[in-house]
């Protein structure tokens, strides 16, 4: 495993420095957060950071993201409800037992419920005052912990941490590394607090050989990123160029 380290300040100068490192340098590895406004990233309304240029790659981890994230304690939602603007909110936190409150129907447990469940669960608790409600409901904040995996795996996208996982376990619960990935060949992006980023190289195929030591499948921290190297599409150098990576970044890091 080796590392190196590179400032950035803005997202574009973050691929200049890291098409100059892959430039520079043989590669042997292949970035509690908030999401605003986080929805498919073809619903404008819903104000994704995705710019409208965005890879379809990432507008793909993004709906998907969206579409099975399920609500925890402290995320941030809003409830809009057609034609009533008085029981419709504008934002409401998720409680730290797992429920948001609502000025018609009271507490309303969202916990552990996808955006879709919760709709349909305030649309049915309005629906004993409302006749026939048209709930929408937004996903504003998302302030689980995330991990970000990309790259040559089954399922590339956002993992919620539920518990401490290493290099391992991320990869393994993003559907493992697909036959074209190399288990050998991927890279930990982690931006520390004085605007660093720091990229860590590790070696999978040891770690599951049973050759490597601890440091060599390290944990994983929220606001990581792990990009599995693969086929000339699936590299470090490819997937910073994309466009949304910078946005796919900061909602995994929250920065």
């Amino acid at each position: 495993m080796t590392e190196q380290l590179f400032k950035f300040r803005r997202w574009h100068p973050l691929v200049a420095s890291l098409l100059l490192l892959v430039a520079g340098v043989l590669l042997t590895g292949t970035a509690s957060a908030q999401v605003n406004a986080l929805r498919p990233a073809d619903d404008k309304a819903a104000g994704a950071p995705l710019p409208d240029n965005a890879d379809p790659y990432f507008k793909t981890i993004y709906r998907d993201f969206y579409e099975h994230y399920k609500i925890g304690p402290a995320d941030t939602l809003a409830v809009h409800v057609v034609g009533q603007p008085e029981y419709s909110l504008d934002k409401v936190v998720v409680s730290p037992v797992g429920r948001v409150y609502h000025p018609l129907v009271g507490d309303v447990e969202v916990v552990g419920l996808t955006i879709s469940g919760a709709t349909e669960k305030l649309r049915l608790a309005l629906a004993e005052f409302i006749r026939d409600p048209r709930v929408s409901v937004s996903l504003l904040e998302a302030n689980s912990a995330k991990v970000g995996v990309l790259g040559d795996v089954t399922h590339p996208g956002i993992i919620v941490m539920t518990r401490p996982m290493t290099v391992l376990e991320a990869i393994s619960q993003a559907g493992g590394v697909t036959d074209f990935g190399s288990k050998s060949d991927i890279t930990l992006l982690r931006q520390s607090g004085d605007g660093a980023m720091r990229i860590t190289k590790v070696n999978l195929k040891r770690v599951m050989q049973a050759k490597a030591s601890p440091e060599e499948n390290p944990q994983v921290q929220a606001g990581d990123t792990l990009i599995v190297h693969g086929n000339f599409k699936k590299t470090l150098t490819t997937i910073t160029q994309l466009a949304g990576f910078g946005s796919f970044v900061r909602i995994v890091s929250g920065r």
